[in-house]
């Protein structure tokens, strides 16, 4: 395959890659980036593929392995390491203590949130929630499961409602 051969063949799968590259990076820009630097990866190393291969899957490992080692190198720029004699790992995840002041809070306002949902929904949800099944709580409650579906989704509803302070913006 010549390389404008090779160079058109690339242009028609910019396409197919791009969702891919959206899904690794979760940011346009930074989709776009990988999606440059995989194409150049690609052409340089044109060499390397195998005619008569899948040029899609080696295009989509090279943009994985690409994005790996991205993402490898920026997690070794944000770690710092001290150099007196105790070697201390500043910024490692290791050393990291939450304030538990906000899940506190949040639970207090859970708490209250749920003591306000009638009794009917609020039972079927608290049960769901410690890891009973469907069929588990229509059993327990005698009630059929549809209904017990229903009433976790109403639950839910008003405890959403009710939360809209913690929504995730």
């Amino acid at each position: 395959m010549s390389p404008s051969e090779f160079n058109s063949t690339l242009s028609q799968m910019i396409s197919s890659l791009k969702p891919f590259a959206l899904k690794l990076t979760r940011d346009a820009e930074d989709a776009n980036d990988l999606l440059q630097e995989t194409m150049l990866k690609a052409y340089t190393n044109r060499e390397k593929f195998a005619e008569g291969t899948n040029l899609k899957a080696w295009l989509y490992t090279i943009m994985r392995n690409t994005f790996i080692t991205n993402y490898q190198r920026l997690l070794r720029r944000n770690t710092f390491i001290d150099t007196t004699e105790n070697l201390h790992y500043i910024n490692s995840n290791e050393s990291i203590t939450q304030n538990l002041a906000y899940s506190t809070f949040a639970m207090q306002d859970i708490e209250k949130a749920m003591k306000t949902v009638d009794e009917a929904y609020s039972t079927p949800f608290v049960m769901y929630f410690r890891g009973f099944k469907y069929h588990e709580i229509a059993e327990k409650l005698h009630i059929p499961i549809g209904t017990v579906k229903n009433r976790i989704h109403i639950a839910r509803q008003e405890l959403k409602d009710k939360l809209q302070m913690y929504k995730y913006k």
